[in-house]
């Protein structure tokens, strides 16, 4: 007989009686090969003859049950059959359908092509929806009395399915993938979720209640399946956060907030550090930063820094997404509860400080509305009995002093205040503007105020208010009465010495505007960017800068030389300033060659000085210049000059403020010389201006080679388990003088050395604190040169064991995703900008762009690789590198994504190598890394650089091969990743 459909196969089939295997025989000859039984439906068929009458008939199930062991059918077929039958009242069917689903819910797998991976996991979709509608009709029938044992029984059948089937997290994980691909039957899980919670209410019967509740729990989770992070909680100590602040502290202080804010952040999810202990770390580094700033503008920077600018970073950080649970408020209350058991460390705060330091910041933290009123007062009243206990806080010498805490938190209204002033038309009576000129110069005022607008993000418009003062004076007409020229002289000369000031104190980036229309530079940054020495910038004495129009020269000359006094109405301060090098070249040219004598030289000095002090800054700047390009014997009168330069005047004919501008001027010589000062030996006394000496300067022992410095800085700060901020400078300083790679490179050879587990993780913490001077510079030599160079040299894979492998791992996934995080932002702090950037092998012979020359990185994996040919022939199909980046359509130009890329294409290639070593291991390391850090939902994360064909590899390694990590390291946003991640998860 000529069959001509499959149901008619499936009726001649129960006519005859045929047994299970009798029945397959035949089907295959009834249906020649070239239809595959999936495609006919036979699943689908099989049922619904099966299920026609109140009981299901047995031969028909022996078939599908027959089909489905000798895998005729797959079980995503059997599994959308089984979720099309609606009648729940046939308990009988129901049952049959139930016991079929157990054949093999609990080992589902699926060894296709991706498409019917993918099928599966919408099939598994539909077969909890069609639990969950089961278990939902027999929770209501149990209200009826005469049906309640037998719905009841029938309930727990469903209940135990459920369970089974959600037990396994590879069945949650397929769910989480189907859920993705179709939102809409996704939703209609949801809505039989309610019904089946309404429903519950009627269960008298706990055990199958809590059943029920535990499976209605495991599906509410599938969305957040990655989300779930354990924290640390054996630690109390977090070396980074520390790190990172106290870098903040001392190094950048006028940065902005968000990136700091973001950093912090970053730590905290990668390290897992609780909220109350990361505050606590955050309060410890800014009290140990005060106990150990040196004396002068660092203690007031500090002190900025802890009472202004970190209540402001809590703020922010108050608005990030906290836990279910998490209130941040009580997270600080928390904090600072730890913090007032470190009664050593915060008595010696209050020491140094001369006052309750606590309870100023435990202040400023209600105001800002981090702790509530009544948490505030209980801590402060805690705090007061401590204090009463500390001997010697209060020492009777102290008693006058006043405290530099009250003083900062003073001066921020006062800045907003000046700012407001300065704001103000003065072109009719600038005298009202010197009096708070005045008043800002006097005592360590200026230094407060600087250290206020600082930390509270205002200095740079605090300069600008000084830039455009300096820009007035010479539009100030000059009547013939002395008045306003003496007014406008000393308008010039202070708000001169304040922005030289704020150069040497904040860095000059803070000065220079973003954006003045061209060929209107004002004055002040025209002077500092071509004549200010400062540290790292070498001038040019014979720079066209220093070389004016030279009538004004000879007028300036003569005027200097003949008038006893000089008449201030006729000066044009800024014309001065900038022909006084020239004049300072004349006079010491006359002087050497015996032309005017040394008294008449002292005249020509005190001429400079008399009047106003930045004319003598700028001379001594130019000193400074020339002074470097003399031979030793030549020196000698130059450094003279600057000598009686920086020397007061003690004469009663100066202008107002004299002494106030003198101590500012001789800061700032001070600083302009240091150098010089230090390479020709000599030694200049500045007058002591109750200023401090230039702090963190001069840090490297003389004779001894920087290599041996690093290596020694870092065991010292490895044995303490912190890094002050002496270490940080020294750091800084290496890194500036030994270049990126260098210092990359040694402290990563340090780390290789450790070989003890706690010491490597302790090295790990301090050396992501330390890279954080240039985070973005060291990340790309870290994973462009250092690892590839390890990975690829199989004489250096035995220094990749474990544990100084791991933590290199480690170490390598936090800086790639910091660079990544911060990088996408574009933010480099002033500091980094300010730091020359070196080259550091073009990226882009490293890294061709185009696919066609093989890369630096391909040739070297193919010498010592079979299959890297592949990877590296001109022709590669792209499919060996197809990652998420590219179907996001990032740009390759730049130099961290094509490193990232890179690295993942070496890595995938490891993956794949036929041999197997530490550095196979090393790659397992790293790539658990980046699951262990990663946020969910975070996909323009550094994994989208992975190839897809990574993760077939990666399932293979034993510890990776979970669900949940496929999941993590797939692009789930993207239907390739989706499929990727399906077909991974359906083999496992």
């Amino acid at each position: 007989m000529k069959v001509v459909n499959l149901k008619q196969a499936i009726l001649q089939a129960w006519k005859e009686r045929w047994s299970d295997y009798q029945w397959a025989i035949n089907m295959k000859r009834f249906f020649p090969r070239g239809a595959t039984w999936d495609i006919l439906n036979l699943a689908e068929a099989l049922l619904e003859q099966a299920m026609i009458g109140p009981s299901p008939n047995p031969l028909i199930l022996s078939y599908l049950k027959y089909a489905i062991s000798s895998q005729m059918v797959s079980y995503s077929t059997v599994l959308m059959a089984i979720s099309k039958f609606d009648d729940f009242s046939r308990d009988l069917c129901v049952q049959s359908l139930l016991e079929i689903m157990d054949m093999f819910c609990d080992r589902l797998s699926c060894h296709g092509k991706a498409e019917e991976c993918i099928s599966l996991c919408r099939a598994l979709l539909s077969a909890l929806n069609w639990l969950l509608r089961c278990a939902a009709f027999y929770a209501e029938k149990v209200k009826e009395t005469l049906e309640q044992v037998a719905a009841e029984a029938q309930l727990k059948m469903c209940l135990e399915r459920l369970e089974k089937m959600l037990g396994s997290t590879k069945n949650r994980a397929l769910i989480h993938i189907a859920k993705l691909e179709e939102a809409s039957s996704w939703s209609t899980v949801e809505q039989s979720l309610v019904k089946l919670g309404e429903n519950l209410n009627n269960l008298s019967n706990s055990p199958l209640r809590s059943q029920a509740d535990d499976c209605v729990s495991l599906i509410k989770s599938i969305p957040t399946m990655l989300s779930v992070h354990s924290e640390q909680l054996n630690k109390t100590g977090f070396p980074t956060v520390h790190a990172v602040v106290l870098l903040e502290g001392t190094m950048n202080l006028t940065g902005e907030t968000q990136p700091l804010v973001e950093q912090l952040m970053m730590v905290k999810r990668m390290q897992r550090i609780p909220s109350p202990l990361f505050v606590l770390e955050i309060w410890k580094a800014c009290f140990v930063g005060l106990i150990e700033s040196p004396e002068g503008t660092e203690e007031l920077k500090w002190t900025a820094f802890t009472f202004l600018k970190i209540p402001q970073v809590l703020v922010k950080l108050k608005k990030y997404p906290q836990g279910e649970k998490q209130d941040f408020t009580e997270d600080v209350n928390c904090a600072f509860k730890f913090l007032l058991k470190l009664t050593p460390l915060l008595d010696k705060a209050d020491q140094r400080c001369n006052c309750d330091c606590t309870s100023l910041l435990l202040q400023e933290c209600g105001k800002q509305g981090l702790l509530s009123e009544a948490n505030m007062n209980k801590l402060i009243d805690k705090r007061t009995v401590d204090r009463n206990q500390a001997p010697c806080l209060k020492s009777a010498e102290n008693a006058n002093i006043q405290p530099n805490p009250r003083l900062i938190l003073r001066a921020e209204p006062t800045v907003t205040n000046i700012l407001k002033t300065m704001d103000a038309d003065h072109s009719k009576s600038p005298e009202g503007l010197l009096g708070v000129l005045g008043h800002m110069l006097s005592g360590k005022s200026l230094d407060l105020l600087l250290a206020a607008a600082a930390a509270t993000g205002k200095l740079k418009s605090f300069a600008r208010k000084f830039i455009k003062l300096n820009e007035f004076t010479k539009h100030i007409t000059s009547e013939d009465s002395s008045k306003p020229a003496s007014v406008r002289a000393l308008l010039f000369d202070i708000s001169f010495l304040m922005l030289c000031h704020v150069a040497q104190t904040y860095g000059s980036e803070v000065i220079l505007s973003e954006s003045s229309p061209p060929g209107e530079v004002p004055f002040f940054e025209t002077w500092m960017l071509t004549c200010m020495p400062e540290e790292g910038k070498i001038l040019n004495p014979d720079h066209p800068c220093f070389r004016p129009d030279s009538t004004k020269v000879e007028s300036l000359v003569a005027l200097l030389n003949n008038s006893s006094e000089m008449k201030l109405v006729q000066m044009k301060w800024h014309e001065a300033c900038l022909s006084i090098s020239a004049a300072i070249l004349e006079i010491l040219n006359a002087w050497e060659n015996g032309v005017l004598t040394f008294d008449s030289i002292q005249k020509i000095t005190d001429n400079i000085k008399g009047k106003v002090c930045s004319m003598a800054v700028c001379a001594v700047a130019w000193l400074v210049a020339h002074v470097r390009m003399l031979g030793l014997d030549e020196r000698e009168k130059s450094l003279q000059m600057i000598r009686q330069l920086a020397t007061p005047l003690c004469s009663e004919n100066t202008l107002q403020f004299y002494n106030e501008r003198v101590v500012i001027m001789s800061s700032i010589l001070e600083h302009m010389c240091a150098d010089v000062l230090q390479q020709t030996a000599t030694q200049i006394k500045f007058p002591s201006t109750g200023m401090d000496t230039i702090p963190y300067w001069n840090l490297l022992p003389p004779k001894k080679p920087i290599k041996e410095v690093l290596t020694s800085v870092f065991t010292k700060v490895l044995e303490k388990g912190w890094v002050d901020s002496h270490s940080i400078h020294v750091f800084d300083t290496l890194l500036h003088m030994g270049g990126v790679y260098w210092f990359c490179n040694n402290l990563v050879k340090e780390l290789l050395k450790e070989t003890r587990k706690e010491h490597t993780l302790r090295a790990v913490e301090l050396l992501y604190a330390i890279f954080c001077l240039d985070m973005q510079q060291l990340t790309l030599t870290l994973l462009g040169h250092i690892l590839p160079n390890l990975l690829t040299d199989s004489s250096k894979w035995h220094m990749l064991m474990d544990p100084p492998g791991k933590a290199l791992a480690k170490l390598s996934v936090w800086c790639a995703l910091s660079s990544y995080s911060s990088h996408n932002k574009g933010q480099a702090s002033a500091r980094q900008k300010k730091r020359h950037r070196e080259d550091i092998e073009d990226y882009i012979s490293l890294f061709p762009l185009d696919d066609t020359q093989p890369s630096k990185l391909m040739r070297l994996l193919s010498s010592n690789e079979e299959d890297a040919n592949i990877l590296s022939s001109p022709n590669r199909s792209m499919s060996s590198s197809l990652s998420a980046s590219q179907l996001h359509i990032i740009s390759m130009r730049d130099p961290l994504n094509r490193v990232l890329a890179n690295l993942f294409l070496l890595i995938s290639s490891i993956l794949g190598a036929k041999t197997a070593g530490t550095h196979t291991q090393f790659v397992q390391w790293f790539m658990e890394e980046c699951v262990d850090c990663l946020e969910q939902g975070s996909r323009s994360s550094i994994l989208q650089f992975m190839p897809f064909t990574m993760v077939s590899e990666l399932v293979k390694v034993s510890t990776m091969s979970s669900p949940k990590i496929v999941l993590a390291i797939t692009d789930l946003s993207l239907p390739l990743g989706r499929r990727v991640a399906a077909k991974a998860i359906a083999a496992l």
